[in-house]
């Protein structure tokens, strides 16, 4: 009889592709977010910067007004507004209250042209190239006066732009900084921003009034810049309950893909597309710049609104911690009183992996300057009160999804941190023994001890004292800092 041999069935590998792309996907989103900010923003923004109705202020008549208006359209269509006003010092003090950026008065075969480098020294050029054009055109000259003239350390007349910029990076990454920071509550957090802030915001204003004397000595520069510390770090530290670990990219793309393209500094906000054009009077970096340059030069004109959008930001920032911590409040009583249906059909929970920062363990009191701080430590023991060396540490979402894995070093000690917010459930076992699990309320604002006491397994022989596993009440010890 012939025998028929088969070849065993090899099993197939499961394609990695998709796992890998995935991991890619979450950890570099983020430097896939800067290379499109810095694309599609940057770039958009600065590649070709061109004027858009920039208003200049005419000594002369409606007619003549319009007829320079035409030469202007024809040459750069919807570049300049002109503004017909009755006199040389109308002219002038249109451009002192920022109503518009220069002066120009027709006299005879000349024009007299008043710009303002306070303005920015690249808008002021711009003025100059097309009035220049246009007297030539006319058969013209042209004679240019500088009428608010900036510190000879600010030649440029752009100092106050990277004042600012030199109070929004910093407060950035002090809110990301400070996520690592346990101990730390939201009210000290809050006043941590609060000390970072001035700190920050007078170490930039003493640097650029002292240090390189391209600002003027003024109180309210100190205020403005200031008010953009707490701007942007109470909106950012804000965002963190409801983006998790996405919320720098959020920050970043608010406070830097678009505050800095909008905010009329490096390239004047008239010469910019209207999309970032439209931004400017909303985000905060834009209004900065427009407050310092106002303060610095043009005698304190038109900071209504800065000030009201550099206050706004702040205080939404504060509206949405308060919203951060009711939603935390809510997250807690729900797990505290689960719903009955929730045992039957575990309920969709958060990925760890969106906390900030992920669940690792710790080696117990080996901790040095720059590594992350513990959030659960505690000590495992046998009946006798003995250390039990290698006990396995599990640590689980209320709904059974694993977070870490730890063991207990020779003194029976370990440590864990990177946990969420809210009650976890951990679960310590060793061979031979009974395993005990407890739900444990993790707060990052402290160090929360749980001690464990492990009870050897029933003998053959010996009496039952054992039972099932349960969940024991908590009996938390913690340690604030």
């Amino acid at each position: 009889m012939a025998h028929t041999f088969r070849t065993p069935a090899i099993p197939r590998r499961r394609s990695s592709l998709a796992p890998t792309a995935r991991t890619l996907a979450e950890n570099l989103w983020l430097p896939a977010l800067f290379l499109a900010g810095l694309l599609f923003s940057y770039l958009v923004a600065f590649h070709q910067p061109a004027p858009h109705h920039i208003k200049v202020a005419v000594a002369a008549s409606p007619q003549s007004t319009a007829q320079l208006q035409d030469n202007l359209d024809r040459a750069a269509p919807g570049a300049f507004d002109l503004m017909p006003v009755g006199t040389l010092r109308d002219a002038k003090s249109a451009v002192a209250r920022q109503d518009a950026v220069a002066a120009l008065e027709p006299q005879g075969n000349s024009f007299q042209l008043y710009g303002a480098k306070a303005d920015g020294a690249a808008l002021e050029s711009v003025v100059l190239n097309a009035f220049t054009g246009a007297a030539q055109h006319t058969g013209k000259a042209l004679h240019f006066h500088e009428l608010v003239p900036t510190l000879p350390g600010d030649g440029l007349g752009s100092t106050g732009t990277y004042a600012a910029l030199a109070c929004t990076l910093p407060c950035y990454f002090v809110v990301i900084g400070m996520q690592r920071a346990v101990g730390f509550n939201r009210r000290r957090q809050c006043l941590t921003f609060l000390g970072c802030g001035v700190l920050i915001g007078g170490l930039s204003y003493v640097f650029s009034v002292y240090g390189l004397h391209a600002l003027p000595e003024h109180p309210l520069l100190l205020l403005y810049l200031f008010l953009l510390t707490q701007a942007v770090a109470l909106t950012a530290y804000g965002l963190v309950p409801f983006f998790g670990r996405f919320f720098p990219g959020v920050a970043a793309t608010l406070f830097m893909l678009l505050g800095m393209p909008s905010s009329g500094g490096t390239v004047p906000v008239a010469m910019v597309p209207g999309f970032f054009r439209f931004l400017h009077p909303i985000l905060p970096l834009g209004n900065a710049v427009d407050a310092l340059r106002s303060v610095a030069y043009l005698g304190n004109t038109k900071l209504t609104r800065p000030t009201l959008a550099l206050t706004g930001w702040a205080v939404g920032g504060l509206v949405l911690i308060l919203l951060g911590w009711v939603k935390q409040r809510w997250k807690l009583r729900a797990q505290e009183a689960p719903d009955k249906a929730s045992t039957l059909q575990p309920a969709p929970v958060d990925d760890p992996s969106m906390e900030l920062p992920a669940p690792t363990s710790l080696t117990p009191h080996h901790h040095h300057f720059g590594e992350q701080q513990p959030l659960l430590v505690g000590r495992v023991v046998d009946d006798y009160e003995f250390p039990m060396a290698g006990a396995i540490l599990t640590v689980t979402t209320g709904h059974g999804r694993e977070l870490l894995r730890a063991r207990t070093d020779a003194n029976g000690e370990y440590a864990a941190t990177g946990l969420p917010d809210g009650y976890v459930l951990v679960l310590v076992s060793r061979p031979e023994h009974m395993p005990s699990a407890r739900r444990v309320l993790i707060d990052a604002s402290r160090t929360t001890t749980q001690d464990f006491q492990l009870t050897p397994l029933r003998k053959p022989g010996s009496p039952v004292n054992g039972g099932a596993v349960g969940i024991t009440p908590t009996q938390e010890r913690p340690e604030r800092h």
